[in-house]
Order: structure tokens, then sequence, then C-alpha cells
């Protein structure tokens, strides 16, 4: 009835029949991982700029002699420096940091 032959004609067309069945599937996956990358970097870009503007207003907020303190002065290092700053450059409104920054 089959020979073997006719096996491996049934046995080339289950083969040939997988693969153009799994083409879309495959590109499909393809395009689906592109997509999911792209919104994984998106919302990394997104928290990264909160983040920063979440710091930025942190750093703001602080007082020159704060800020000294914060970026690893010691607190009476730090008020010298400010009042030397203030004494070189005169008093400013914003707590002797020149040039009104």
């Amino acid at each position: 009835m089959f020979g073997l032959l006719d096996w491996l004609k049934v046995g080339a067309g289950a083969a040939l029949g997988a693969l153009v069945a799994s083409g879309p599937a495959y590109l499909y996956g393809a395009h689906a991982g592109r997509q999911q990358a792209a919104v994984a970097a998106l919302e990394a870009v997104t928290q990264a700029y909160k983040d920063r503007t979440d710091e930025n207003e942190a750093v703001e907020a602080l007082n020159p002699g704060a800020l000294c303190v914060e970026l690893g002065g010691m607190p009476d290092d730090c008020a010298a420096e400010l009042r030397r700053l203030a004494e070189d450059h005169g008093q400013t409104h914003d707590g002797g940091l020149p040039g009104g920054q």
C-alpha cells in the first residue's frame, strides 16, 4: 500500500507544512518582541527622567550650607567657607553664593 517513497513524501510534506505554518508565527513573535523592547526602553527613560526631576527638586530646596554638607563637607568647614565667600563677594540675597546662583 505505502512504499518507502510514499512515506518519504508524507514526511517531506509534513516538514514543509510545519515550516510554512511556523513562518508567520515567527515573524509575529519577532515583531512583538521588538515592540516590547521599545516599550520597556521608553518606560526606563521616563522613569530616569522622573527620578532626575525629583533629585533636582531636592537639591534646589537645600540652602547653601545644607548643600555643602550634603556634598560631603563638614558643617564647620562649610559655614567658614560660606562666610569667606560672603566677605570676598559681598553679601548676597541667596545666603552667600557668588554670582547670584
